[in-house]
């Protein structure tokens, strides 16, 4: 097979979009447009893929850091498609295929890609369709009686008969680049806007008798492009169905598959169970029979089997093992692990924090750069305070130690297997084993005393 080349058109500013973004750099699943392009694109494993860059070109280039592979073109007037394309073809060598996408058509699968590039590697020109709908103003498909593709019309252009083809042209087209460089070189601008079109690249090859192959994507959502807010929207819906389908076929319970955002690399065990308005960012494992609850957000996070976490909780960067229970509105920060059955209860925040087997923090309560034993309890109202304004410092607590209510613990700090601290207690030193650490001031009980609102009674 021949040599592939991928042409990404990215230049365009969007003006639909009304926002001083470049459009393929708004998001879709918590991702720029575009990335979602170039991973796909990446499948196919070009030689080359050259991003054709025009308005905030610095800025594409810049969002998308050290890509491997990319050669960024710029498109220094915006001439249409067809220009875009020319100004790339300089880079492509004749032997190649070159597929041609867009940068704000997100969903495109590979395996549509793949048909389109198959096509042209045979000397031929491929096209990728979809059947809409409604069509609406896209250019028609037209066919003849064997099916063969003999052009493109536009929808202004199209007789009633025409306009009544469900058929749409996607734009996304593979062709040898000796014959995209001779048929893009007979292209005109003869158009009100004085600009080259892709499009009638297709036109113009089948005046030149070549095959054009006509390769329908699965559906329509797959070659939808972004122009506006609301497209950008429908689109970002039918991406979260995707991903809510297949985690459903692998065995998860989704509450309402419209209601979740999956912004990243979600997997699952069998047996789990996910609320409504639940976000899962980055890389997250999910482990057989979890249990998340409505409102939860959960960011790159292992989370192991049978662990439930209770409504609005946030957690994130966590290592969380079997039988935890986190939550309600717990918040789980980076570098926290959670030893198995520990339980993290409502209002509970924990950062750089190891929790033990068992142990309990219910209600209440911040550990900052602490380790916890196993079987630990810790009181409503208890703290670490880790930071002391320039550095953070370390609390170690061992095992089976219970931590009354409202105790401040002052790092760095250790409190040793056993030790008991009283509620209200500031702790500054070492706790031995087995000892009981009691850090309050002494009560003083004032007998007569006369509340201020009574002592203006008295004058």
């Amino acid at each position: 097979m021949k040599v592939l080349e991928v042409i990404v058109l990215a230049a365009g500013q969007g003006t639909r979009m009304r926002s001083q973004l470049a459009k393929v750099l708004h998001p879709l699943a918590g991702r720029p447009m575009i990335e979602h392009v170039l991973d796909t694109v990446g499948v196919l494993e070009p030689a080359q893929i050259h991003v054709v860059v025009g308005y905030q070109g610095s800025e594409v280039r810049a969002a998308m850091g050290d890509s491997a592979g990319i050669n960024w073109v710029v498109q220094e007037q915006q001439k249409g498609t067809g220009h875009a394309v020319q100004q790339a073809l300089p880079h492509i060598s004749d032997d190649a295929v070159v597929l041609v996408v867009y940068g704000d058509v997100p969903l495109v699968a590979s395996n549509t890609l793949k048909a389109c590039v198959a096509a042209a590697a045979q000397g031929d020109v491929g096209l990728v369709t979809a059947d809409f709908a409604d069509p609406a103003e896209l250019g028609r498909i037209v066919r003849d009686g064997a099916g063969a593709i003999t052009g493109i019309v536009e929808y202004a252009d199209a007789s009633p008969e025409q306009r009544a083809i469900h058929e749409i042209n996607s734009g996304i087209m593979a062709l040898p680049a000796t014959r995209l460089r001779s048929l893009l070189g007979a292209v005109q601008p003869h158009n009100a806007q004085d600009e080259y079109y892709l499009t009638d690249v297709i036109a113009l090859a089948v005046e030149e008798k070549l095959t054009v192959h006509g390769l329908k994507a699965d559906c329509a959502e797959e070659v939808v492009g972004v122009n506006d807010r609301m497209q950008l929207a429908e689109l970002e819906r039918c991406y979260q169905r995707r991903q809510a389908h297949r985690l459903m076929r692998e065995g998860v319970t989704i509450a309402d598959p419209d209601r979740i955002d999956i912004r990243g690399e979600v997997t699952a065990e069998p047996d789990c169970f996910i609320d409504i308005n639940v976000v899962l960012n980055g890389r997250v494992i999910l482990g057989a029979g979890v249990s998340i609850g409505p409102g939860v957000v959960i960011t790159d996070t292992e989370i192991g089997a049978g662990v439930r976490i209770e409504p609005h909780s946030v957690i994130e960067g966590a290592k969380i093992a079997p039988l935890c229970i986190v939550g309600p509105f717990a918040r789980i920060r980076p570098g926290t692990e959670l030893g198995e059955g520990v339980k993290v209860g409502n209002f509970v925040e924990l950062k750089k924090a190891r929790l033990g087997k068992g142990t309990k923090a219910s209600h209440l309560a911040y550990l900052g750069d602490a380790t916890l034993g196993t079987n630990c309890n810790v009181g409503a109202g208890t703290i670490t305070c880790n930071f002391d304004g320039i550095d953070k410092h370390h609390t170690e607590i061992g095992n089976d130690v219970f931590v009354g209510s409202n105790s401040t613990l002052v790092a760095p700090l250790q409190i040793e297997s056993d030790a008991y601290v009283a509620a209200g207690s500031t702790v500054t030193s070492r706790v031995g084993k087995g000892e009981l650490a009691v850090g309050r001031g002494r009560q003083r009980n004032i007998p007569g005393w006369v509340r201020p609102d009574k002592r203006k009674l008295k004058k």
